[in-house]
């Protein structure tokens, strides 16, 4: 049953250190409903996680294109706090929420939605030692593994990653277009 065929989703990772099971368990469930799924960091040689999962991305961060792209997905990881801080990240994510796309993140990567300034006011969840950094933004901490606030998606963790891939295939099935 591929539901999603048409549909196209970036998952934006770290050149290292990105977590592995955040990264294939999602994937591999938007593959397998028929989603296109291109990888992005901001290099294009092969990146290694956490757990030695090695993947090329197919592009850089900077030539992200938001209108091409139904769903944009921050990974976790440690390496993902390199995009906290990132403006080219903030655009990404702002542009998302404001063309109302679906825009996710799972574990710390949710800091950098934070920061980006699109998570105020919204219900959200995120690695726990990470709260502090998105309630300092106006987001409200849920402690849930998957959260769900209109197209915004945050995940807490790699426990939370089938989950996490199953709750953005419902959002993309639904999102219609």
């Amino acid at each position: 049953m591929e539901k999603l065929t048409g549909k196209k989703v970036v998952m934006i990772i770290a050149e290292k250190n990105f977590r592995d099971e955040e990264l294939l368990e999602p994937k591999k469930i938007l593959e397998e409903e028929g989603a296109s799924v291109t990888l992005s960091s901001t290099a294009l040689r092969t990146a290694t996680g956490m757990f030695g999962a090695k993947v090329t991305p197919d592009i850089l961060v900077s030539e992200v294109k938001v209108d091409e792209y139904d769903a944009i997905i921050f990974v976790g990881g440690a390496g993902a706090s390199q995009y906290w801080n990132d403006s080219t990240a903030y655009s990404i994510a702002g542009e998302t929420v404001q063309k109302n796309k679906i825009l996710c993140a799972i574990c710390i990567a949710p800091v950098t939605l934070a920061n980006a300034g699109v998570l105020s006011g919204k219900k959200t969840t995120v690695w726990e030692s990470e709260r502090a950094k998105l309630e300092a933004k106006g987001a409200s901490y849920t402690r849930n593994p998957v959260e769900i606030a209109g197209k915004i998606i945050t995940a807490s963790g790699p426990q939370a990653a089938q989950e996490f891939g199953r709750a953005i295939v419902r959002a993309l099935a639904s999102s219609g277009q």
